[in-house]
């Protein structure tokens, strides 16, 4: 089990706002600041942090939907706060019969995905 992962991004201000928008369908907020770090996570422990830094490389992150809604919430969210599409809400059988993910790309051009794996209804 993960306790949190961490993040650069070139622009703190610009991805901070990106990850606000994108992630409160999930219940994600802002539970920590630091000088030059942001702490956001739901329930108030913050499990995803991003920081001010020069990215080495791109990464893949899926956070935990509760329902398909909040997939496609999280997924028209990132878009509006200018991510990436990098594939559009939908089943993904070939992960497994009930994988229901979004994803797309932040300003750093990381890979991010809402995932629901509870059967629909």
């Amino acid at each position: 089990m993960l306790d949190h992962i961490g993040l650069a991004v070139r622009d703190l201000k610009a991805s901070k706002a990106f990850y606000v928008s994108a992630l409160a369908p999930l219940g994600y907020v802002v539970v920590m600041e630091f000088e030059g770090a942001c702490g956001l996570g739901a329930g108030g422990k913050p499990d995803f942090w991003i920081g001010q830094g020069e990215p080495t490389h791109s990464l893949h992150v899926a956070f935990v939907s509760p329902d398909r809604k909040s997939v496609d919430a999280f997924h028209r969210a990132a878009l509006a706060a200018g991510g990436r599409d990098n594939g559009a809400p939908g089943l993904r059988p070939q992960y497994h019969p009930t994988y229901y993910g979004a994803f797309v790309f932040d300003p750093d051009g990381n890979n991010i995905e809402a995932v629901c794996h509870r059967p629909e209804g």
